[in-house]
């Protein structure tokens, strides 16, 4: 039996009616996959960023990283103009607004340090509650990945040290060192020493003695510390802040630290970001990426070439055979 024209109708209706159902259906569920797209876009803040905080005047480097941990919640590291990279336990967020509060380190006090935030694609600007209680401004960038593309092609090596004098060296405030029987020596704390020249990638050797107690560290583009400290002898120390350590950071994976009055050695290459130290004779981080400035650091411009800084503030250290070779 055909059917009749109002049944075809029907028929047609029905189907056409199912066919706008299921597109509703298909959009509805595009548009929903859209927003929860949106919803779980990780938010700007998550990265490195290189900050220069404005305090009493003066210009001081810091850094901060933030990641995500689960689904949502924000932690992160930051570190302060000096002292090493402390953890922060949760970077909160209200209203466009980040903020995070960490406890004194080497800091004057008891009270916390106390930052609040915004971001703006790769520029960041704040304020932070010092443990005086005082409040100062800060500003930074994204920092930069500075991963290179090519392995490195290597100049002639450079004697940084002539053994006779500081010629191709300045102090950032009154000079302490000394040179006596062709060694670089800080007899006593005071300043730190610079060369006068800047530096991209290089590799750099440096030959080095330190008193029983004694802590001084080797600055790679004046922003990144490696070591040098008594740690056989001297007080106890996180794994990552001892001999051969990048302050904070990176630890070694054996102990190589002589005793006091021993000449030791330092084989360090630095490409971009990666890092390897041999310490005496031994390579204790290897090709290792430092993730931010150390606590110390002449500015926080990492993109920038950068000194070789001795630092001098921290006990008497001696130095000889300080060679470096460039990468072209």
């Amino acid at each position: 039996m055909k059917n009749s024209p109002n049944c075809r109708n029907k028929l047609f209706s029905n189907f056409f009616r199912t066919q706008i159902i299921l597109l509703l259906i298909i959009f509805s569920t595009i548009k929903t996959s859209a927003i929860q797209t949106e919803q779980t876009k990780d938010p700007d803040v998550i990265g490195r960023w290189d900050i220069t905080m404005n305090k009493d005047g003066k210009s001081q480097p810091s850094w901060l990283e933030v990641q995500k941990s689960g689904t949502h919640t924000l932690i992160g590291r930051f570190c302060y103009a000096f002292g090493s990279a402390r953890p922060i336990s949760e970077v909160k967020v209200n209203d466009g607004k980040y903020s995070f509060s960490i406890p004194p380190q080497w800091e004057q006090g008891n009270r916390n340090m106390d930052f609040e935030f915004e971001v703006s694609g790769n520029d960041i600007k704040g304020t932070m509650a010092y443990t005086d209680g005082n409040s100062y401004n800060f500003t930074g960038v994204r920092a930069p990945l500075m991963a290179r593309t090519k392995p490195p092609v290597w100049g002639a090596p450079v004697r940084l040290f002539n053994g006779k004098n500081l010629s191709g060296w300045h102090t950032d405030g009154k000079n302490q060192w000394i040179v006596q029987d062709g060694i670089l020596k800080s007899p006593h704390s005071g300043s730190n020493l610079l060369t006068d020249k800047t530096f991209a990638d290089f590799k750099l050797h440096v030959e080095f003695r330190y008193s029983q107690g004694s802590n001084s560290g080797v600055y790679l583009r004046g922003r990144y510390e490696c070591q040098i400290i008594d740690t056989k002898s001297g007080p106890p120390e996180p794994i990552n802040n001892q001999f051969s350590s990048i302050y904070g950071f990176l630890p070694p994976n054996k102990m190589m630290a002589k005793n006091p009055g021993e000449w030791q050695t330092y084989d360090i290459t630095l490409v971009g970001r990666l890092v390897t130290v041999v310490a005496n004779g031994r390579t204790v981080i290897c090709n290792a990426e430092i993730p931010g400035i150390t606590g110390g650091a002449i500015d926080s411009k990492e993109g920038e070439p950068g000194p070789i800084l001795f630092q001098g503030d921290h006990g008497p250290i001696d130095f000889r055979n300080i060679v470096i070779t460039p990468a072209k």
